[in-house]
């Protein structure tokens, strides 16, 4: 129950007290082709995605919306882990984690968006 709360403070109380803007957007990946993020937490690195870097065809990145408090209200970040996959800055693929907190999507469903989406461009 205490995750529970802690995530509804982090979520949705902490980024009214944020002092950066909105506005901006971080480069995630630095913006340009494909790229698969992964938010979680601190408080959750139990459940952190491990196989993140066997991905092909893209570039990594793994970031804690505790680090930023404006993260997860730009990219409607409601539950970590959650996964990103980003064409060019534009997400095209999201999986998020089940009540338990726990990514139920595997390495090879993340890969096969991946590849759905670069066999969509020829």
């Amino acid at each position: 129950m205490k995750y529970f709360t802690l995530l509804i403070f982090v979520l949705f109380i902490s980024p009214l007290f944020s002092t950066s803007p909105t506005s901006v957007t971080p480069e995630l990946c630095g913006g340009e082709g494909l790229c698969v993020v992964q938010f979680n937490a601190a408080f959750n690195t139990a459940n952190e995605v491990t196989w993140l870097n066997e991905l092909t065809d893209c570039s990594q990145s793994t970031v804690d919306i505790m680090s930023d408090p404006a993260l997860p209200a730009e990219y409607k970040i409601v539950v970590v882990p959650t996964i990103l996959v980003l064409d060019n800055g534009e997400e095209v693929a999201r999986f998020q984690a089940n009540i338990m907190m726990t990514m139920e999507a595997t390495r090879e469903e993340v890969q096969e968006s991946i590849d759905e989406i670069i066999m969509s461009k020829f």
